[in-house]
């Protein structure tokens, strides 16, 4: 084991250094339950980005270019940061203890008050490690570096080997790419640097930055915790979801299937389990002994397939009670693998007899007669298993590598740090914060090493990823980790302590300009139960880069999604279904791996609660449209005034575009598409600078009544009392009673139109035909100037020749029936 830890007081307050006002949770509280509109708004950040050094020897692939010119970096997206690194690689011919005879090595790297310790060996005088520490140059307080061998002893103290010192101001530096330093041996001397003893030691020592191939590997001084004897240290770490497929499984029939009562007309089904999901097929038409169903049943499986299929044919005695008639568990590998709508081939499994009765000598008589069951199941390839919403899709690839396009573009993201984070628990009598950020785009999965006790944590970490579609989302989330320690802590209900969320970043990729660094301070954003509330802020540097833009172009032109999903599309029910059950395998797989990526961090990066009920979501969506409707409601009314003479000269000058437009009717199209065009570059000039984040106002999260929130926060079930529930209810039922008064409004609007022609209404009827006929005779002999021209002279009429009763046409409009008087 590896522990780092810092000692005396000289090492708290050093740990402490951020700032005592930083430290005060009180502030902090205050800071973040104020509401003003510049704390969460976008800002531009000025940070100090790595300089850019030349990536030659493996260092991002790209060769040297000109001495004057600048380069382009793996690691120029963030602050350039230098640590101390020490490699402990082995050690040799070291001493046998006197009183074990046996040599049970360890070492301990020592710089000030931080020391860092490898685990130790058990019976090796040449043991190897071959493991790395960084220090902080930030965090430096010390001229020397100490590197002691010692002996671990069951009683006592440990004894003491030797050392090594290292002056620091001899430390070589390295920055990449040049080559890694070399390890080399050093002879280990006594306590009291008098004379050399027994044994050596292979070490490395060098200054480097981050963009060292050693940073991810090595055991930082600020992301270790130690807990009595255990440690739990958290190092960034990149991680792959599950490759995903959709297995399709087609229930055809059943031969031979014997039920228990056979006095009864059977009702059988088929059942079908693969891991925790759970199909069944609709009950076959009765009095037959071969059931036909032909149903699809559809599952979310991973690689690899770890599952089985497992079958069984039932007979629906009563609602409560199945009686199983045959069962069988198939391996999911052994099923074909289909890349588009080729037909599969179907085949005939044999069922085994389930339940009691049946003995292992009656195996022999299954084989000679059995019954049957006929299946057609494949894993659909030219799918794209949704494990996300659609609306922050990160990934549009079908499942096959095989359908695979180049990529399009290359997306960087920096991690830089944050700022301001407020205490999210309590820990020696004082607020504290040990935050990590999280970034997910398509099947890799970032993770960043925590910060311990910082609320002003610096990552400086950077990553990549290859972008095949600009119509993405990358999504970045900051947590605290609340499981430092050797053993997870229990909250106050014995259940296991959650991360705690931050706050959530997204970044659709096509509102970034190719090739431009982004770098701005992004508000975290949490609605709580108390409404909402700002975090922090997260600075981030972004840069997407496009390959080719002829690609990117085509992208556009084409479906978001795989052809499959428009040629044999899922139901929206099944969508949702099968996006739970993605959701649950990607966090189960990612909650595997060492060290673990929690589940509720997948289910707040996957937005796993996004389709429950919310007044305020509601409500938010209700302005969108809304706003969406305003251009047209101020064309309207704009129109509405020309109409009226409210301004003399634009109404005269729309009559003057009007008969111009009459006279050359060919340049209405092109006067159309000449505005859009002048309205596109005058839009220019007001473009977005910065890529597009959390607004409350939009999102409804100022001014939302608190029962609201406290209804949102809810489970579900509900767990809240009675009174309140029906308080929500009838809420419910208003708010449902205005939107059904609206929808119903249009039915009758669209149900009046159908009624024009289908004689409900005869003497409306009769009117609209006969005025039909009238209009085609009158279109026909009149030219179209001239039916435009008066028109539009009417519409543009002055008041005076107006009437304030609403027109014959409307009149006659809303005299139509209707299918609302059939209604209940």
């Amino acid at each position: 084991m590896i522990r780092i830890r810092q000692r005396g007081s000289v090492g708290h307050e050093q740990r402490g250094s951020v700032g005592h006002e930083q430290r005060d949770p009180v502030s902090h509280e205050q800071r973040g339950s104020v509401s003003h509109d510049n704390d969460y708004k976008l800002k531009e950040a000025n940070p100090q980005l790595g300089e850019r050094w030349p990536n030659g020897g493996g260092y991002g692939g790209r060769a040297w270019m000109n001495s004057g010119e600048k380069f382009s970096s793996t690691y120029d997206l963030v602050e350039q940061t230098y640590y101390l690194y020490v490699r402990v690689v082995k050690a040799k011919d070291l001493p046998q203890s006197g009183v074990t005879g046996s040599c049970d090595p360890y070492v301990e790297v020592k710089l000030g008050n931080y020391k860092g310790r490898t685990k130790h060996l058990e019976n090796k005088r040449n043991p190897e490690w071959n493991q790395v520490f960084a220090f902080s140059k930030d965090r430096i307080q010390a001229s020397t570096l100490e590197v002691f061998l010692k002996e671990r002893e069951m009683v006592g103290r440990d004894e003491y080997i030797g050392r090594v010192v290292f002056d620091l101001s001899e430390v070589p530096t390295r920055v990449p790419p040049d080559s890694p330093l070399a390890p080399q041996w050093y002879r280990l001397e006594d306590r009291r640097g008098q004379g050399k003893v027994m044994g050596e030691v292979m070490l490395a020592v060098w200054m480097g930055t981050q963009a060292d191939e050693a940073f991810p590997e090595a055991w930082h001084t600020e992301t270790a915790f130690v807990q009595g004897e255990g440690l739990f240290s958290i190092r960034s770490k990149v991680y792959m979801a599950p490759k995903l497929w959709y297995l399709r499984v087609n229930v055809i029939e059943a031969q031979d299937v014997i039920p228990n009562d056979r006095s009864r007309a059977p009702e059988l089904l088929v059942k079908i389990q693969v891991g925790n999901q759970v199909l069944r097929t609709k009950i076959s038409p009765p009095n037959t002994m071969n059931p036909l169903w032909n149903e699809d049943l559809v599952f979310v499986v991973a690689e690899p397939f770890e599952e089985q299929l497992v079958l069984t044919v039932e007979d629906r005695v009563h609602p409560a009670k199945d009686d199983v008639l045959g069962k069988i568990m198939l391996p999911v590998n052994i099923f074909e693998k289909r890349l588009d709508h080729r037909p599969v081939h179907s085949r005939w499994f044999n069922l085994e007899k389930f339940g009691f009765g049946v003995l292992e000598s009656d195996r022999r008589m299954e084989q000679k007669f059995s019954s049957r069951v006929h299946l057609r199941v494949c894993l659909e390839g030219g799918y794209h298993v949704l494990d996300e919403s659609t609306m922050y899709v990160s990934d549009t690839r079908p499942t096959a590598r095989q359908l695979w396009k180049p990529p399009v573009g290359i997306l960087e993201m920096g991690v830089l740090g944050a700022q301001g984070l407020l205490p999210m628990k309590t820990k020696d009598g004082r607020g504290t914060t040990d935050a990590y950020c999280v970034a997910k785009y398509g099947q890799k999965w970032v993770r960043t090493r925590t910060i311990l006790d910082s609320f002003a944590p610096k990552w400086n970490e950077q990553y990549t990823w290859e972008v095949y579609d600009p119509c993405t989302v990358i999504t970045l989330g900051v947590f605290d980790n609340c499981h430092l320690g050797g053993s997870e802590k229990q909250g106050t209900a014995g259940k296991s302590a959650r991360d705690s969320r931050i706050g959530k970043v997204r970044i659709r990729l096509s509102t970034l300009e190719s090739h431009r660094v982004y770098a701005n301070s992004y508000p975290l954003l949490v609605l709580h139960p108390g409404g909402v509330k700002k975090m922090g802020e997260l600075q981030l540097a972004v840069r997407f880069t496009s390959l080719s833009l002829a690609n990117m172009i085509y992208m556009y032109g084409h479906p978001l999604l795989p052809k499959m999903h428009y040629l044999y599309p899922f139901t929206v029910n099944q969508i949702d279904s099968l996006r739970f059950q993605a959701m649950n395998i990607v966090a189960a797989r990612l909650g595997r791996a060492e060290p673990p990526l929690r589940k509720e961090v997948v289910e707040y990066m996957l937005d796993v609660d996004s389709h429950l009920w919310s007044m305020r979501r509601s409500k938010a969506n209700f302005f969108r449209i809304m706003a969406i409707l305003s251009g047209t409601i101020s064309i309207s009314r704009w129109f509405g005034d020309v109409r009226h003479w409210k301004n003399p000269i634009t109404t005269v000058l729309v009559h003057i575009l009007f008969l111009i437009l009459i006279w050359y009717p060919e340049l209405i199209l092109p006067t159309m598409c000449l505005y859009m065009f002048f309205i596109g570059l005058w839009n220019y000039r007001f473009r977005p600078r910065n890529p597009p984040h959390m607004d409350i106002k939009l999102s409804w999260a100022e001014a939302v009544h608190p029962d609201e929130l406290d209804e949102e926060f809810d489970t579900f079930p509900t767990s809240r009392p009675h009174e309140i529930i029906r308080m929500r209810y009838d809420r419910l039922r208003s708010v449902a009673g205005r939107i059904q008064t609206v929808v119903g409004d249009l039915a009758t609007q669209g149900e009046r139109f159908q009624s024009l022609l289908s004689w409900r209404d005869p003497r409306a009827t009769s009117l609209y035909i006969m005025f039909s006929l009238s209009a085609a005779v009158l279109l026909y002999v009149t030219p179209f100037r001239v039916i435009a021209l008066v028109a539009g002279l009417y519409t543009l009429r002055h008041p005076k020749f107006r009437s304030k009763l609403p027109s014959v046409p409307n009149n006659f409009f809303k005299r139509l029936p209707s299918r609302a008087d059939s209604l209940l």
